[in-house]
C-alpha cells in the first residue's frame, strides 16, 4: 500500500509560530531560502524515485514561478496552500475565497495542470472555520487535507474518521478529505503525521506509530514536512516565545537522515495518486457544526 508524501511549501519566516514577531509587510525584505530547501527535497525524492504533492503558497508562486515549473518537471503534484499563510479562522469568508481562488488560478497558470488539492495554513480548518470547506469545494478543489483530528492550541477538529473520507457539505456538495495522520495509542490519538512531531518523537516512535496506524485502519496515511525543516542553519527569529522556538527549531538537524529512513520503510506517492487507489470512502457530515 502506498502512502501520501506532502510538502507544505512556505519559508521559515512565514510560519504561524512567528506571526507576532515578523510583520507580513517585511517578508519581501527577508532572505528567502525556500528555493534551495525545496530543491533539496526534489533531490532526495529523485534519488528514491518518489513522487510527492507540493502544497504551495500563492505568495511563493508569485515570486518563484521557476520553482513551481521545476517541481512539475520532476513529475510531482502541485496543490494549493492558500496565499499568505493566514489562519482561516482569522479571515472572513470573502477574503478567504478571494485569496484561495487567486492562488489556485496562479498555480494552474504556472504549472499548466489542474490544481485539485487544498491544505490550509497550519491545518486551520477547525470548528470555527468549517465554512471554508464549502468554499474549497465551490472553487473546484476535489480534495482537502487540512483537518488534523487532534486537540491543539492552533488547530484540530475531532469527531471525523481518521482515514480518507467523504465530507457531506451543507451546500449539497461532497469533498474528499485526507486527514493528517494520527495513531490510536492506548485510547489516545497521537499525532504522527510529520512536521514538528517527526522532529520531537524518537524515530522509533514514529515508525511504530505509523505501522500501528496502518494495521489499525488498513488505509493509507499522509505524511508532511516543510522545506525549512531541511535547513538547520536558517536564521533564528528574535523575540519569539520559548515554546515557538522549541516547536520550530527542535531537531532540525535530524530531519534529513530520518526522512531517508522513512523512505526505506514505506512506499510513497502523491496525494492524488493515493486517493485514486482508495476503494472505499466512509462519509461524514459536519453540517450541524457549520
Amino acid at each position: 500500500m502506498k502512502n501520501a508524501l506532502s510538502i507544505d511549501v512556505e519559508d521559515y519566516f512565514q510560519v504561524a509560530a512567528f506571526e507576532d514577531n515578523i510583520e507580513r509587510d517585511s517578508w519581501d525584505s527577508i532572505e528567502c531560502r525556500v528555493e534551495r530547501n525545496t530543491e533539496r527535497f526534489l533531490a532526495l525524492t529523485e534519488q528514491r524515485g518518489i513522487k510527492a504533492t507540493f502544497f504551495i503558497l500563492g505568495w511563493i508562486a508569485e515570486r518563484y514561478p521557476g520553482l513551481i515549473k521545476k517541481i512539475v518537471a520532476h513529475g510531482h503534484e502541485i496543490a494549493c496552500h492558500g496565499y499568505g499563510h493566514q489562519l482561516i479562522y482569522k479571515q472572513i469568508p470573502a477574503t478567504f475565497r478571494r485569496e484561495t481562488e487567486y492562488s489556485k488560478k496562479l498555480l494552474e497558470d504556472i504549472s499548466q495542470q489542474p490544481v485539485c488539492g487544498y491544505r490550509a495554513a497550519s491545518y486551520s480548518v477547525t470548528p470555527e472555520s468549517l465554512w471554508a470547506l464549502n468554499i474549497i469545494a465551490e472553487l473546484g478543489f476535489t480534495y482537502d487535507s487540512s483537518i488534523y483530528p487532534v486537540k491543539h492550541d492552533r488547530y484540530g477538529l475531532t469527531g471525523g474518521p481518521h482515514q480518507p473520507y467523504l465530507i457531506d457539505l451543507n451546500n449539497g456538495a461532497q469533498l474528499k478529505e485526507f486527514p493528517i495522520t494520527t495513531a490510536n495509542l492506548m485510547g489516545y490519538r497521537l499525532p504522527v503525521g510529520g512536521g514538528g512531531y517527526f522532529r520531537l518523537f524518537p524515530f522509533a516512535v514514529t515508525r511504530y506509530c505509523l505501522q500501528l496506524r496502518s494495521r489499525q485502519t488498513n488505509a493509507p496515511f499522509v505524511f508532511y514536512l516543510h522545506p525549512w525543516e531541511l535547513d538547520p542553519s536558517q536564521p533564528r527569529v528574535q523575540g519569539a516565545s520559548l515554546i515557538s522556538k522549541f516547536r520550530h527549531y527542535n531537531n532540525l538537524h535530524k530531519v534529513e537522515p530520518r526522512l531517508l529512513r522513512l523512505f526505506d520503510l514505506f512506499d510513497f506517492d502523491t496525494v492524488q495518486a493515493v486517493l485514486d487507489d482508495v476503494e472505499y470512502f466512509p462519509t461524514h457530515s459536519y453540517a450541524n457544526s457549520f
